[in-house]
């Protein structure tokens, strides 16, 4: 069955070759985009769908949230307005919450928040383990991922769990073998948090050098906290992205702009931690390829909407409307080393978005609207 999306007043197509398009028209043909080009010479297709002038945009991908959890953590989030500084030490608690909850109750949740996302956009979600930090927990919670997404990320390199307080090292060996053998059935890709509090570089590349091993791709979470290894590192092991970035030298930023390695920001964890934003400015003029996502998660950032990160990456991390929307969509993609979702073109998956506005730039221009009218994912509406 095609679909003919027509009288679009603005498409963003992020194909070099495209650009922009006014008055212009999609073809969509199962889960594919068919044809894109001007209104004028669309050719037919099954059923049509008239945009009425708005703007169409690629879906968002968002490639770096954790959904599968339980319980949530609005008082360390009081306690933090009125003072008290983000650690990350909460997510023991997220921890304790979740290997207590039943695998219904997690799933549930998690899709929750996948369909919660997608009303907002996000057509493409990576989903990260993390909170359950032991063998049958990490496995568990990836089997629960891997039903709502194809990018699932192994991060039981999360914090040490209470029970290996005393013996950090142990529990690296643990991630490392029985662990990661467990959750490779489920899982495409691996994470570490190298930061202070979690693991530091040494324990961090153990992890990440026995994940490659068994045929994980690489992510890392790096200098959220404090400027450390974790950006190098991700650079020198080839990982397709490193998440925070917001503590970076002169080298991470000349390291990143010599790699294919994309510095993933996170602009809603800083919003609800009270700390620091990126800076994407000095990231982008350096050559860096810049992603945005929502880090949805209990404790630093619980927002599912890319809306939201790409306003706040204007407003607050002097981004263009114009480079927060590619980094939300094309970005996100390259994050996930991917070529078929960010875009539209033919022969790129059907994820596309219609907004109630005339342009994108309404994505800012108007923060906390709900300008989302139409979301297309593989071709099927929501």
């Amino acid at each position: 069955m095609s679909l003919l999306i027509t009288n679009i007043g603005e498409l963003v197509t992020n194909d070099p070759e495209a650009g922009v398009l006014r008055d212009a028209a999609v073809v969509v043909d199962g889960d594919r985009i068919a044809w894109v080009g001007p209104r004028a010479s669309a050719p037919d297709a099954d059923e049509r769908h008239d945009a009425g002038g708005a703007a169409v945009i690629p879906g968002f991908v968002d490639s770096h949230a954790h959904l599968v959890f339980a319980g949530d953590r609005a008082g360390e989030f009081a306690a933090r307005m009125n003072g008290e500084p983000y650690t990350g030490g909460g997510i023991r608690t997220t921890v304790a919450a979740t290997r207590a909850a039943g695998d219904d109750d997690l799933l549930a949740g998690a899709r929750r928040l996948v369909l919660e996302a997608r009303r907002q956009g996000t057509t493409t979600v990576e989903i990260k383990s993390g909170y359950g930090l032991s063998v049958e927990d990490e496995a568990r919670s990836l089997r629960i991922a891997r039903q709502l997404t194809e990018e699932t990320t192994f991060l039981g390199a999360h914090v040490v769990p209470a029970e290996y307080a005393g013996d950090p090292d142990g529990y690296v060996a643990l991630v490392s073998g029985p662990m990661l053998e467990a959750v490779t059935p489920y899982a495409k890709w691996i994470d570490v948090f190298c930061d202070r509090g979690a693991f530091d570089g040494d324990q961090a590349r153990e992890v990440l050098t026995a994940g490659a091993r068994a045929g994980l791709r690489l992510r890392v979470h790096a200098n959220q906290l404090v400027a450390g290894p974790g950006v190098r590192l991700a650079v020198e092991l080839g990982a397709a992205s490193a998440d925070h970035c917001t503590h970076l030298s002169d080298a991470d930023v000349c390291a990143l702009a010599g790699s294919e390695t994309v510095a993933t920001l996170l602009p809603g964890a800083e919003f609800s931690t009270r700390s620091p934003y990126p800076e994407a400015r000095r990231l982008i003029d350096a050559g860096v390829t810049v992603a945005l996502a929502t880090d949805c998660n209990p404790g630093s950032s619980y927002t599912s909407s890319m809306p939201f990160c790409i306003a706040l990456a204007v407003r607050e991390m002097r981004m263009t409307p114009a480079e927060a929307l590619w980094a939300a969509t094309a970005g996100g993609a390259r994050a996930l080393r991917r070529d078929d979702i960010g875009v539209v073109r033919a022969g790129a998956r059907a994820d596309l978005v219609v907004l109630d506005a005339p342009s994108y730039l309404h994505l800012a221009y108007r923060p906390g609207v709900p300008l989302i009218t139409t979301v297309l994912h593989d071709g099927v509406p929501l």
